[in-house]
């Protein structure tokens, strides 16, 4: 299995050569000699200028064994014995052998000159390992060939006798100068382990005078190709995942500690000087949200639930967070706005199980809480190892004292890596944070660089999924009104959309919703975003609205920052409709609600639209926000609503095919079409009024509670 995955990993980085190998080739039809002598040619050619920093002895006594076999076969080609005919069958079957065998070597040698240094050390016993199989798979290919029954010279024939005899000699062979870094590597991790920072010179001398790591864009190139092994790591090969994630804090840290920031400046600076790369923040703001299945995350927090509980109305939230719901004296369920008839709160094992075997598939820390049954052990793979947070550690303090201190250059670049360090990890996030990160990031918000800008309220956004950082930031300073001045005004497409997503983070706390709502230019800034933004933007805008309209109190701001309008027209956005018809549903429960959506023509047109092409979770959105209209904006909208074509229809439809919710909304809407003078004629010639009067499933409780919009809302 190890075995296999590295080569796997190897085949990924090919020199120019190796695609001859994996072209199609049917051995018994083509000159076997003549291939496989040009094949050998390109090899050493290729490889004996190589300079290979590890493993130089096992690469150059492969190389050496190679132009043995090209000896051989380029004399048998000479001498006219290219076709399979002129030799033995056990010749024949040698060589094609021999042929895999090359590409064997081929892959070996490319990964050793072409791979990450830091690799190449931290895999120093395997690869070494993997040569030796080949020397043994080269003594026994020479045991078997038939060197007496072909006609060699003698030179020829001393040359392979003597390849032969030293095949069966070979021993693994493992550098002890490499093995020696290789164990000074592991000291800088056991330091780190015991909360020491190891010494900046002995640091320097490993990575510089060593390594040859002598600037920052190399020293890189080793980070992000360890981070490549960690995405595709299996599990029986060594390192682990875990301790592998510790040596790339190490690096990480020796990056800035040694090289600093101005070469990345250079970098930047003449980047800045392209189009900005749409997409990559973006798509870094969609890993970190769409990493956790959101079946997984609490529906109050949006984070990895460590205990999830069910409480009585049958949700399933994390424990400390619908504890502390409840302790706030909330008394009804904060997804389904049911009243709650207990507060006992009943472990949901299964899906803990669930969590726990994703966590460790995926190499995901999960803590879970100490009064769980769950032994420690099945999560020994999953949890960080503190070297790994004590490295990150120390580079949050490198980062932020430029973020205080460095030039304009400098404070763009560590916003950046900013970014990246809180983009995985509640560690560290936290660490961030505690480092005292966010004030120097909201000063970056109001800069003229459009990077910086945009890399400080990504960093913030990452930094506010911790939810122990939504009160840091929020309380910090003019950090919101910051925030809402990049949603308003900000220098790039991605940096308003991140700054749309991060007041939908910081609102998943229910004090803060009145607290964004009321905010100078938020809501209209979201609202505008809403009807003008990208797909993404718009998804944001709408997400972080519907946070807001669960907050009664920012019903009359909604209105009149024109939410209402703008939420009414993204009903005709398939990308929006779903969310725009659950925050409708709850702004129209208050009157003043139902009257600014009276308002808007097309409200009810858009709301039967989603009723009949939607999604199933639209559906159960549109007719809830047509049920709650109904309800609060009295006879005039029941007029309005029942008047609607083909709503009867619709409703029908919805009672036999839709979710057990949209079921009981669409049956509590046709009771109140029921009490409502028109229902007779608008229904009469329907034949559903029994549908609706007579349907079993349906209790009292049903039809007149649970008027709320329970969305789980996924944040791109």
């Amino acid at each position: 299995m190890a075995s296999a995955a590295i080569f796997s990993s190897l085949r990924r980085r090919r020199s120019p050569s190796l695609e001859v190998f994996l072209a199609p080739v049917d051995l018994t039809e083509v000159a076997l000699v003549q291939t496989l002598a040009t094949l050998l040619s390109d090899l050493v050619s290729f490889y004996s200028n190589n300079v290979f920093f590890f493993q130089w002895r096992n690469s150059r006594s492969l190389i050496r064994k190679l132009e043995v076999f090209l000896l051989l076969l380029e004399y048998l080609r000479d001498m006219g014995s290219g076709s399979m005919s002129d030799l033995p069958s056990t010749a024949v079957l040698c060589f094609k052998e021999l042929y895999l065998l090359l590409y064997r070597s081929k892959i070996l040698l490319d990964y050793c000159s072409q791979s990450s240094k830091l690799w190449l050390l931290l895999q120093n016993h395997s690869i070494s390992g993997h040569f030796h199989d080949l020397n043994q798979e080269i003594s026994t290919l020479l045991d078997v060939f038939p060197i007496k029954e072909i006609d060699l010279s003698d030179d020829v024939r001393e040359q392979v006798e003597l390849l032969q005899k030293q095949a069966r000699k070979a021993k693994l062979y493992v550098d002890k100068s490499d093995e020696n870094l290789r164990v000074t590597f592991y000291s800088f991790l056991d330091e780190f382990e015991h909360g020491r920072i190891p010494n900046h010179v002995e640091l320097r001398l490993f990575f510089v005078e060593r390594l040859g790591i002598k600037d920052a864009k190399s020293c890189r190139s080793e980070i992000e190709f360890l981070e490549e092994q960690i995405v595709n790591h299996e599990v029986d090969i060594e390192p682990t995942a875990s301790v592998l994630n510790g040596f790339v804090a190490i690096a990480r840290y020796c990056r800035f500690l040694l090289f600093g920031f101005e070469e990345d400046e250079l970098q930047l600076s003449f980047g800045n000087k392209k189009k900005p790369r749409k997409g990559l923040i973006t798509q870094e703001i969609a890993d970190t949200f769409l990493t956790i299945p959101k079946d997984f995350c609490c529906p109050v927090s949006l984070d990895l639930m460590r205990d999830p509980v069910i409480i009585s109305t049958g949700q399933t939230y994390d424990r400390s967070s619908i504890a502390r719901w409840m302790e706030e004296g909330h008394c009804t369920c904060p997804k389904t706005g049911q009243a709650l008839i207990h507060n006992r709160l009943v472990p949901n094992r299964a899906l803990r199980n669930l969590i726990m075997k994703w966590c460790t598939a995926h190499g995901v820390p999960y803590n879970p809480p100490e009064s769980t049954d769950v032994s420690a052990e099945s999560f020994a793979a999953a949890l960080p190892i503190k070297a790994a947070t004590e490295a990150n550690r120390a580079t949050a303090t490198l980062l932020i004292h430029q973020l205080a201190n460095g030039s304009q250059g400098a404070q763009t670049v560590a916003a950046r890596e900013v970014r990246l360090l809180a983009k995985t990890g509640k560690e560290n996030r936290a660490i961030i944070a505690e480092a005292g990160a966010i004030p120097h990031l909201r000063k970056l918000l109001s800069s003229s660089n459009p990077v910086a800008q945009e890399n400080s309220v990504t960093a913030i956004l990452n930094l506010s999924i911790y939810e122990k950082n939504k009160s840091r930031i929020i309380d910090e300073d003019g950090c919101l009104g910051s925030i809402v001045e990049v949603l308003r005004l900000g220098l790039t497409t991605e940096a308003r959309q991140n700054a749309a997503a991060t007041l939908f983070s910081l609102s998943a706390i229910h004090d803060y919703k009145k607290r964004i709502g009321y905010q100078g230019g938020a809501v209209e800034a979201l609202a505008e975003l809403l009807g003008v933004g990208a797909p993404r933007g718009k998804k944001d805008a709408v997400t972080a609205l519907f946070n807001l309209a669960t907050h009664s109190d920012n019903c009359a701001r909604m209105i009149e920052a024109g939410a209402v309008t703008a939420l009414v027209g993204a009903l005709e956005d398939e990308g929006v409709a779903e969310e725009a018809a659950g925050a409708l549903a709850l702004i129209v429960r208050q009157s003043i609600g139902a009257e600014a959506v009276r308002k808007e023509e097309t409200a009810v047109a858009g709301l039967i639209s989603i009723m009949r092409c939607g999604t199933p979770r639209g559906k159960e959105n549109a007719v809830a926000a047509l049920l709650e209209f109904c309800r609060t904006g009295g006879a005039a909208t029941t007029k309005r609503v029942v008047k609607a074509p083909a709503l009867a229809g619709l409703l029908q439809t919805l009672l036999f095919t839709g979710t057990k919710r949209a079921r009981r909304k669409a049956a509590s809407l046709a009771r109140v079409f029921q009490r409502c003078e028109y229902a007779s004629l608008h229904f009469g010639r329907s034949g559903v009024g029994y549908a609706f009067a007579d349907n079993s499933t349906m209790n009292n409780s049903s039809l007149t509670g649970d008027v709320s919009v329970p969305m789980s809302i996924s944040v791109l």
